[in-house]
């Protein structure tokens, strides 16, 4: 995958067990798409997925992944995480074979095609960083930055969502640039604004996490929150979330204003129509109060959102939303009505046990699918209880482990894609078992 990681011989993960163990014969592709799992899903890990990287490149870290209507994985992924020691190949004269700098956007075959096999490079772009992103059916690509963007697949930018005119800090509200990279030189490394904050938690005896500190200190900005408060019908943040709806011509996305709002515009119009936020609060009836986004691991629910809001939409039109600074899943139909709460790892602290939502692909979608980024697992819930059934995964740099599980995604024969932020940057595929 990279210098980082050294493929070793696939492990069968049985999921029910939470545990790993040798499997000498090939991963078999999967079953059928639609086809019901029996017990909880079990996985293969397929170490030789995706091949090599062209060109030298090192991808940094995941943050957003989507597969397409073709069955092909687009990597959406943070050149700036690499440090100098990684970019050595970009010098003049180069001082080693490894490594540049990649596109901020990569599309990685998912299968054997007209030109191409599976696990390479087909495509790639490079756009500004962001986090968040979500593929439509007619093959646009839509990223998350200070707003989210409609690209299409060879980088054009076409549309935006519509943003406050200015960020919390007065300054104009711009469109991000990539910046002027120097050959050779690259930046501090993917965890180390995590680990500043991590250390000043620990010194003060804190166990919140960095999305829980960010919404303090919005909630904070009194004049700005009179100014653009949580009805506002635009972005007025970050984005976390992006999910789009095709058949209802929708687009689902959280921004990171308030703990985080369920937005949902036009798909094609980007015209805003509804948004919610824990609960099913209207937008009306969130809360600016700090004390209603605190939480404290173990403790009682926030009455808010906390941090870093996720999201998906099942298909008898339940959305589950994935508060993760606050260690819990809200359920809501499409129109924001509240259902019910999931609570899971509650003792998590730092970033949050509740990241990315996925389902299984048998008919009723039986089981959500939950990257954790914290305890590197996936979890495998009961949709309808939120009871936990199993998990995936544990923390390492092996092939089957994580280190800074961030993104997942499924294709249609229920194959699980994972990508890795932290020390982690990659990105692997799980098959499918019978």
């Amino acid at each position: 995958m990279n210098s980082k990681h050294t493929l070793l011989p696939a492990f069968v993960v049985v999921a029910a067990l939470g545990v790993a163990t040798c499997s000498s014969p090939a991963p078999s592709p999967g079953p059928a798409a639609g086809t019901a799992p029996s017990a909880t899903p079990q996985f293969v890990v397929d170490a030789t997925w995706p091949k090599p990287y062209p060109n030298k490149w090192k991808i940094g870290g995941v943050t957003g992944l989507a597969v397409d209507r073709d069955d092909n994985v687009w990597v959406y992924n943070r050149p700036n995480d690499l440090t100098s020691l990684e970019l050595e190949a970009e010098r003049t004269p180069p001082i080693a074979d490894c490594c540049v700098r990649p596109p901020s956007m990569i599309l990685i075959a998912g299968h054997d095609g007209e030109g191409y096999k599976d696990g390479e490079v087909i495509a790639s772009f490079d756009a500004p960083q962001g986090h968040g992103m979500a593929v439509d059916a007619q093959g646009f690509l839509y990223l998350g930055q200070n707003t989210v963007r409609k690209y299409d697949r060879t980088g054009k930018m076409l549309m935006e969502v519509p943003h406050i005119p200015e960020n919390a800090d007065g300054t104009p509200f711009t469109m991000p640039q990539i910046p002027k990279r120097i050959p050779g030189l690259g930046g501090e490394g993917p965890v180390a604004n995590f680990i500043r904050n991590l250390d000043n938690d620990i010194k003060a005896g804190a166990g919140n996490a960095n999305e829980q500190r960010n919404t303090q200190n919005q909630l904070r900005q009194q004049a700005f929150i009179a100014k653009y408060p949580p009805t506002t019908p635009m972005i007025v943040g970050g984005i976390e979330e992006i999910r789009t709806d095709d058949a209802a011509n929708e687009i689902y996305i959280a921004d990171n204003a308030f703990g985080g709002r369920v937005m949902v515009f036009s798909l094609d119009t980007f015209e805003f129509k509804r948004g919610w936020g824990a609960y099913g609060h209207k937008l009306s009836e969130i809360s600016t109060k700090p004390e209603d986004h605190a939480y404290t691991p173990g403790g009682p629910m926030a009455k808010e959102f906390v941090g870093h809001l996720t999201f998906n939409f099942s298909r008898d039109g339940l959305v589950y939303a994935a508060d993760r600074a606050g260690n819990r899943i809200h359920v809501t139909d499409k129109q924001g009505n509240f259902k019910q709460e999931f609570k899971l790892a509650e003792t998590t602290g730092v970033g949050g046990s509740t990241g990315g939502v996925m389902f299984s692909n048998d008919p009723e979608q039986k089981f959500l699918y939950i990257s954790d980024l914290t305890n590197n697992k996936v979890w495998f819930l009961d949709r309808m209880t939120g009871e936990v059934k199993g998990t995936l995964g544990q923390m390492g740099e092996n092939a089957g482990s994580f280190f800074g599980l961030h993104m997942e995604a499924t294709d249609s024969k229920g194959n699980l894609y994972t990508g890795e932020v932290f020390y982690g940057e990659r990105v692997q595929r799980f098959l499918l078992q019978q």
